[in-house]
């Protein structure tokens, strides 16, 4: 038998297919063991006898969900059954035998989140399990690998388990002498890490001089760089000979306070820093001399990628998804390096970026749950939450989390604070006690809109700040489009979890606010929303909210979308996910396609420009004087380019169905690869505008696919696999519905 690494065996001459990429609790890799950091090949089974220094992925609930992926070479193809064996020795499960637990042939289609039902697991133990599968055509593949997890020491009902954070060694991308005692070294790419050096001194009386940072300035690292963009110095004393030496980065007083997140004792303090310098040093050095040690949580490379006709384009895909990896090094998404506090508005744009770019969803459900008790002030962020729950069940289809905290939830709704129109305002005396005990808050909730403001961090009043001049009434466009998003998606999780009640509740205030939103703060003479009750101001803010969070009627979508275009990026690059997202879903490809390859100052090129590899916190220092150059919330594209350039997202929870709706504008061609929790989606197109679109997908088992292409007019030919097929207009789209697994090839034109 000969089997090959994409998940398959071939068997008398017929392929079979074998399950892989087995998880526990939506974790891959629950085997891998680290010591200090740094992946080693010690089965865990044998490491966790050795406790100091190993680390590994503990699975604390007692009755963990088992899941997998398989592939296959014939389209259409759907699981029929399975058959899950959970042994407490490897050598039992190597002869297909389980102590712990055995399925049986359990004819289902369910490849993801099956309860364990076996013998009761104990707190600390490993244990071993694989599974077989059965499809459509009859056919029964042989047992996956055997994979291993290990049980953590307290079992609860209910947790979010993560990885550990891992360490890598990155060596320079070039090393240079810049004068006789000083050497310049370029990791090539900014991260969160410390340095390691192998340094000779032959009297053992030297001192050596180590400056790190993010930032060049002729030739040189910048000493200087303003804001909050790192720049450290350090002084070794040698000793004698060859040695090694590893830099300890100094804590920060604001990046290591009580609300911040804490390195792990692993991996020991670190810093973001793309350039070293080595002055006072005389002796040659080579690249495995200066060694950078990276961290980062666990991060699949090959897991997603893309490619496009528009070289702008693809550096802005490759910083966006880069940031993700970069700035992941505590294992939850903070605000970048100033705070290491986490915040909703970073989260929800990395959560959503994350799941671009990896299949990876401990790490944003735990960000998510982690907020829910330690909330921010602004009022739009309380209500991001609910935002986050339900990508969090849409990506996975897993509830667990949404049942949890769904009393949480409905708190974050803010519905305590609306009045009979359905509005919810901060400023007419409704923030309770009770209210802000309810949602985990202690301190005043405050409307953000967008930040920075006029006036604070050093911004002078020639620079407007981020929320285009944004006029503050006691009911506010932007908090109550946030208010109607929330409602809309816990009547949706309502539904999700049998709770007609509940359900009823929030579709009747969702349509109460709606109609009120519409009749009080829309502009009918104007065809877009004011900022609030009582002004007549209109800022971007207030329309690009509205549009994507589905408040804007159809008969006025053409009227704020081009007050829209006419505002340009007037907004922080965290607004800019509202935005993106409100010109896609209002179909304006081409406007869109425009701000994502914009070279302007306000614009992700821009971020290339300066000299950063990781997202800023915004566009430009002079945009907010105190940022930083290692700000996740500034990935959008990130997740816009699969999501809504390409139009992957998930049509039902899990990606049981899945929506490919590429708007690409006037992008004459891009190839992607979009991990799902099923499997990969990928897709590629050629488009000619307005003449013909050729576009080819390869769908994972277990689903189906929606997929959209252009509509050029009632003659016009449309093949799926070379052959003519009917389709369905839905406005400028043609479309087709239950596309089954597998590689199909689309075509229209006139």
């Amino acid at each position: 038998m000969m089997c090959l690494l994409a998940g398959h065996c071939r068997v008398a001459a017929q392929e079979v297919v074998l399950p892989h990429g087995l998880t526990v609790n939506m974790l891959l890799n629950t085997g891998q063991v680290f010591l200090n950091g740094y992946p080693a090949n010690t089965p865990l089974e044998q490491a966790v006898t050795y406790r100091e220094n190993w680390q590994f992925t503990d699975i604390s609930t007692a009755r963990p969900v088992f899941g997998w992926m398989f592939s296959s070479g014939s389209a259409n193809t759907k699981q029929t059954a399975y058959r899950i064996l959970v042994a407490s020795s490897k050598e039992l499960l190597a002869r297909d035998s389980a102590d712990l637990w055995d399925t049986g042939k359990i004819n289902s289609d369910q490849s993801l989140h099956i309860s364990y039902n076996g013998k009761q697991l104990k707190a600390g133990a490993v244990y071993f399990w694989k599974v077989k599968t059965w499809d459509n055509y009859g056919n029964q593949s042989i047992f996956s690998e055997m994979a291993r997890f290990k049980m953590a020491d307290r079992l609860v009902d209910y947790a979010t388990d993560r990885h550990p954070i891992q360490k890598q060694d990155d060596y320079p991308a070039r090393l240079e002498k810049v004068n006789e005692n000083t050497c310049f070294a370029d990791f090539g790419k900014a991260s969160f890490g410390r340095l390691r050096l192998n340094l000779y001194s032959e009297t053992g009386t030297d001192s050596v001089h180590i400056h790190l940072g993010e930032a060049k300035k002729n030739g040189r690292i910048d000493r200087s760089p303003g804001g909050t963009i790192r720049y450290s110095r350090y002084t070794v004393k040698l000793r004698q000979g060859w040695n090694t030496y590893v830099i300890a980065i100094r804590p920060g007083k604001q990046n290591t306070g009580p609300q911040a997140v804490l390195v792990p004792e692993h991996i020991g303090e670190v810093t973001p820093f793309r350039y070293c310098e080595i002055e006072n040093y005389r002796h040659p050095l080579q690249e495995k001399d200066v060694v950078r040690e990276t961290a980062f949580y666990p991060f699949n490379e090959q897991d997603s990628y893309f490619l496009s006709s528009d070289t702008v384009l693809n550096r802005v895909w490759d910083i966006s998804k880069y940031s993700v990896k970069a700035t992941s090094f505590l294992g939850v998404y903070i605000d970048g390096d100033r705070e290491r506090i986490p915040y909703e508005a970073d989260a929800v744009i990395n959560q959503l970026s994350h799941y671009g770019v990896a299949r990876e969803y401990g790490m944003a459900r735990y960000s998510h749950e982690y907020l829910i008790h330690h909330p921010t002030w602004p009022t739009e962020w309380i209500l991001q939450s609910v935002l986050m729950a339900w990508e969090d069940y849409m990506y996975t289809g897993n509830k667990q989390s949404v049942e949890h905290y769904y009393n949480d939830l409905k708190a974050k709704t803010l519905t305590m604070l609306s009045d009979k129109d359905g509005f919810i305002s901060t400023r007419t005396g409704k923030v309770t006690p009770t209210v802000l005990e309810s949602i985990h808050f202690k301190g005043e909730l405050r409307d953000i809109v967008d930040w920075p403001h006029t006036g604070i961090l050093g911004l002078e009043k020639e620079e407007g700040g981020e929320t285009d001049g944004f006029v503050f009434t006691d009911v506010n466009t932007v908090v109550n489009a946030f208010h109607y998003r929330a409602l809309t998606l816990m009547e949706r999780i309502a539904e999700a979890l049998g709770k007609t009640d509940d359900q009823k509740f929030y579709q009747e205030r969702a349509t109460r606010l709606k109609r009120s939103f519409n009749a009080r703060l829309f502009d009918k003479k104007r065809g877009i929303y004011v900022d609030g009750i009582g002004t007549d101001h209109a800022s971007l803010h207030a329309n690009m909210f509205p549009l994507a969070f589905g408040l804007v009627p159809e008969n006025h979508v053409r009227s704020v979308s081009e007050f829209i275009r006419s505002r340009g990026m007037a907004c922080s690059v965290y607004g800019s996910q509202f935005l993106l997202d409100g010109v896609y879903d209002a179909h304006d490809a081409d406007y869109g396609l425009e701000l994502l390859t914009s070279t302007g100052e306000r614009s992700w090129y821009n971020m290339i420009r300066v000299g950063s590899t990781i997202t800023l916190e915004a566009w430009d220092n002079k945009y907010k004087p105190n940022q930083d150059w290692n700000h996740a919330w500034g990935a959008a594209p990130a997740n816009l380019i699969p999501r809504k350039l390409m139009g992957i997202e998930p049509l039902e929870p899990g990606f049981k169905k899945i929506r490919i709706k590429p708007q690409p504008g006037n992008l004459k061609h891009a190839e992607i690869k979009h991990p799902t929790i099923r499997g990969t989606v990928k897709a590629s197109f050629i488009n000619r505008p307005n003449e013909s679109f050729r576009l080819e997908v390869d769908i994972p088992v277990n689903t189906t696919a929606k997929v959209y292409l252009p509509f050029y007019s009632g003659k016009q030919f449309f093949y799926m696999d070379d052959r003519p097929i009917s389709y369905k207009r839905e406005g400028n789209f043609s479309v087709i519905e239950n596309v089954g697994s597998g590689k199909h090839v689309f075509s229209v034109g006139r």
